[in-house]
């Protein structure tokens, strides 16, 4: 559907417009009484998410690129259906394939409270069955309300049990990370990318002074980034995930990155909420997973 089309089957006066972004991609201007949101229907990645009164809690670089096959640097990119390299090692690209395509508006609405549902979806094309060969339904649920609550369900509608990995690999907007901290993965142990893949126990809580690359195992359902520049606290609280991944890329790699301004590593940390490393998920013909996370303002 064009914008036109899409306006007309699922706009919303004064809540929901759909809108010609960068890149001259489709997008999805949200407002709430409690914030304001805009999702990409490229990648169906929430790039902006505003509560009234507040600085946006999502990172989105000035550099992003916005075309078609490339993946948007910020907002909450979908890993999927592998979290990280190809786990097969067949050159694929990494984090999987629905981060770079257009995914389907199958529905939009006003529910409690004012708040409001977007539903995305995507499913298999002879495309995607070159790359990854199951039969799949994707869909995303994001509701903007007092808090922006993601929730990725996958459903087999094949017939052989497949397995996947993933992951809602978040971009926070933080004031500075000097003075940033995570909350809820102390006594967590973790695996090292930086350090060859190491086997490390986080004592206290997280902070970033260098490149940090991390899966932490067995976590909790709740995470605080504690953002003192910007005297906040953003809290993380997920469903369905055993792993969750914190990740900067520090000065080298971000003056590295074409779509990362050189100091862009100080104005974001990446807290995800994962099924990763041996957090794998199989999915029995017919049978469907749902991961979740929620993310909202403390003070």
């Amino acid at each position: 559907m064009n914008i036109a089309q899409l306006n007309a089957a699922h706009g919303i006066a004064q809540s929901v417009e759909f809108i010609e972004g960068s890149g001259g991609l489709t997008m999805i201007r949200v407002d709430t009484p409690k914030a304001r949101a805009l999702i990409s229907t490229h990648a169906g990645q929430v790039l902006s998410f505003q509560p009234t009164g507040e600085e946006d809690l999502l990172f989105l670089s000035e550099k992003a690129y916005y075309q078609d096959g490339k993946a948007i640097k910020g907002g909450t990119p979908i890993c999927w259906p592998w979290f990280g390299p190809d786990p097969e090692g067949k050159g694929r690209p990494g984090h999987g394939f629905v981060r770079n395509r257009a995914w389907n508006v199958n529905n939009t609405q006003v529910i409690a409270n004012g708040a409001v549902k977007i539903t995305l979806g995507l499913s298999e094309t002879p495309d995607t069955m070159e790359i990854w060969p199951h039969a799949f339904e994707l869909t995303q649920e994001i509701v903007i309300g007092d808090s922006l609550n993601l929730a990725l369900c996958t459903r087999n509608t094949g017939t052989d049990l497949f397995t996947i990995t993933q992951g809602f690999h978040t971009y926070f907007k933080v004031g500075d990370i000097h003075q940033t901290s995570i909350l809820g993965l102390q006594d967590c142990s973790y695996i090292d990318k930086t350090d060859d893949s190491a086997e490390k126990h986080q004592t206290g809580e997280v902070t970033v002074a260098s490149e940090v690359d991390r899966i932490y195992r067995r976590v909790s359902n709740t995470q605080i980034i504690d953002d003192k520049a910007l005297d906040r606290c953003i809290q993380i609280l997920s469903q369905g995930n055993k792993t969750a991944v914190v990740w900067n890329p520090w000065e080298k790699i971000s003056k590295e990155m074409a779509d990362l301004e050189d100091a862009d590593y100080q104005r974001f940390i990446c807290v995800e909420t994962t099924n990763a490393a041996e957090d794998v998920i199989g999915i029995a013909p017919g049978e469907e997973f749902r991961l979740v996370a929620d993310y909202r303002v403390m003070r």
